[in-house]
């Protein structure tokens, strides 16, 4: 279907009539609100309402009527609460999208945002989405992805690190081991280190019944208090790691502010001294530059996001996207597997040595995997020294998600007296080598795949795209730090900034005339 949508978006009309006529005057033909009132009242708001309660009186401003506010503020760069209230009192546009209701307060705005939004954002994305194929803007064809760490509304130094949680938590066994073999030796227990702790505290609460315990300056306080406050000190310690442990998911950081922000590196590294910082790892799909797709990551590493990403985007649209072109921080043997159990899903990932292997060094380098002569049938690598390594034995490894890679590893039959060992390898023996098969050959048809005349069209798309829809999100509308804390509400700011980016992306290729235009072709100088 053809996008029918004119430069004039008065045509259009609206439902009802507004008490202060002027403000039709006021607003522009062509101004971007009137796309946002048409394109948002399409929608369903079925799941919207239904987290409202059918009791009491009818929420003022309208369910629907909060969520065009919220997608226009965020589309202005208006992201406050106060500020969004202060807007909807004062701006002439927000005063048209609430046609005649009252203006929300800021707790309004809030409870909408954090009470009633969450469980419809994502279905609202969606069905943006899916009109924006309806009107021919998108077709599932071709979908880039890419990243960024964005920072959380945390406090920096609340971190918590896995290893020093496993360090601690380590001492306090000890001190615990301890602890009990003084008591089984003063009272006679036969308490182990496989006896609850609370099971301790029971058995010292019985022992110092009839005792007086003391607090406070010049009180002396008798052994078996001691001991039992002790006691106490450690089961909190023991509740603690606990508690911290169940809240790592996987992750080897996390902030005591918002549990489920990772410490990662950020771009926007203003000491120089790569500092870490509580953030989230922003995934986004694209297509003919709209935003198609939301994905919100405690994972630092974009290794394991596109799967999840994609699988999301799929559950939600129906749709299955020809091809994925994404960057070299997605290759993984996994990721390739996933494609090639798509049938009909092509996959365009830049191999991680890519870059790396266009210059001289690497390709003058003979101690490389790939500069080395394989011998397909003996199964054999060649050094240049003319040795071969040969595969010893194979074995598998398993990844973070669980994926199973079948790995051969390589001998070289004799490295003594090499000439050129001190460059090859560091090990004291022979060289080792390691490596899938199955992932070389994956390698190779992916450079295969960005390496013709459409997988360089489309890399160069990724890179105006995805990049550029990051590059608007971070700079024009400098969205650089969350305001809500928790994943479910950093997914709502998300999926809010992705709506209104593109109804601004719509509205521009309507006034530019470039409606139904999906791919930037390559310039030939």
């Amino acid at each position: 279907m053809k996008n029918q949508y004119l430069k004039d978006y008065i045509i259009y009309g609206r439902n009802s009539q507004l008490k202060l006529e002027g403000f039709e005057n006021i607003i522009l033909a062509d101004d971007k609100v009137r796309l946002l009132e048409e394109v948002l009242e399409r929608m369903d708001y079925t799941t919207l309402y239904r987290a409202y309660s059918e009791d009491g009186r009818p929420p003022k401003p309208s369910p629907k009527t909060m969520f065009k506010i919220m997608v226009y503020a965020n589309s202005e760069r208006i992201y406050s609460s106060r500020d969004i209230a202060k807007a909807c009192q004062r701006d002439v546009n927000f005063m048209w999208l609430l046609n005649d209701e009252p203006a929300p307060s800021h707790n309004t705005v809030n409870r909408f945002r954090n009470k009633y939004l969450p469980e419809a954002a994502e279905d609202l994305f969606y069905q943006l989405i899916r009109h924006l194929y309806e009107v021919g803007e998108i077709n599932f064809e071709h979908l880039f992805v890419d990243g960024t760490k964005i920072e959380a509304n945390a406090n920096k130094y609340t971190f918590v690190w896995l290893k020093s949680t496993n360090k601690f938590q380590a001492r306090l066994k000890d001190k615990v081991m301890a602890f009990l073999q003084k008591i089984n030796k003063d009272y006679g227990y036969n308490f182990d280190e496989e006896t609850p702790l609370v099971k301790v505290v029971e058995a010292l609460n019985k022992k110092a019944h009839g005792v007086e315990f003391v607090h406070g300056k010049g009180k002396r306080k008798s052994e078996i208090q001691r001991r039992i406050e002790e006691l106490a000190g450690y089961v909190a310690r023991e509740e603690k790691y606990e508690r911290y442990n169940a809240t790592f998911k996987g992750r080897n950081s996390f902030s005591k502010t918002d549990p489920d922000a990772t410490f990662m590196h950020m771009k926007e590294d203003h000491m120089r001294n790569g500092q870490l910082k509580p953030g989230y790892n922003v995934q986004i799909g694209v297509e003919s530059e709209y935003i198609t797709g939301v994905g919100i990551f405690s994972e630092r590493n974009d290794l394991y996001t596109l799967i999840p990403l994609l699988q999301r985007m799929e559950s939600h649209t129906g749709k299955v996207y020809a091809d994925v072109t994404a960057d070299a921080g997605y290759e993984s043997e996994e990721n390739y597997t996933y494609f090639e159990q798509k049938n009909g899903q092509t996959c365009f990932i830049k191999p991680q040595n890519y870059e790396r292997s266009k210059t001289r060094k690497f390709k003058n380098n003979m101690n490389l995997r790939e500069n080395m002569p394989y011998d397909t049938e003996k199964d054999e690598y060649t050094c240049q020294n003319g040795k071969k390594l040969k595969a010893m034995y194979t074995g598998t490894r398993k990844s973070k998600n669980g994926f199973e890679s079948q790995i051969t590893y390589y001998e070289c039959e004799s490295c003594e007296g090499c000439p050129h060992k001190k460059c090859c390898t560091r090990a004291k023996g022979n060289r080792k080598m390691q490596l899938s098969k199955k992932f070389i050959e994956q390698r190779q048809k992916s450079l295969e795949n960005i390496t013709t005349e459409q997988g360089i069209q489309l890399r160069i798309n990724r890179s105006i795209q995805v990049e550029g829809a990051f590059g608007v999100l971070k700079q024009d509308y400098g969205f650089r730090r969350f305001l809500l804390r928790g994943n479910k509400k950093v997914r709502i700011e998300v999926l809010l900034m992705a709506m209104a980016f593109d109804i601004n992306k719509l509205h521009h290729k309507i006034q530019d005339n470039r409606c139904g235009s999906h791919l930037f072709e390559k310039n030939i100088a």
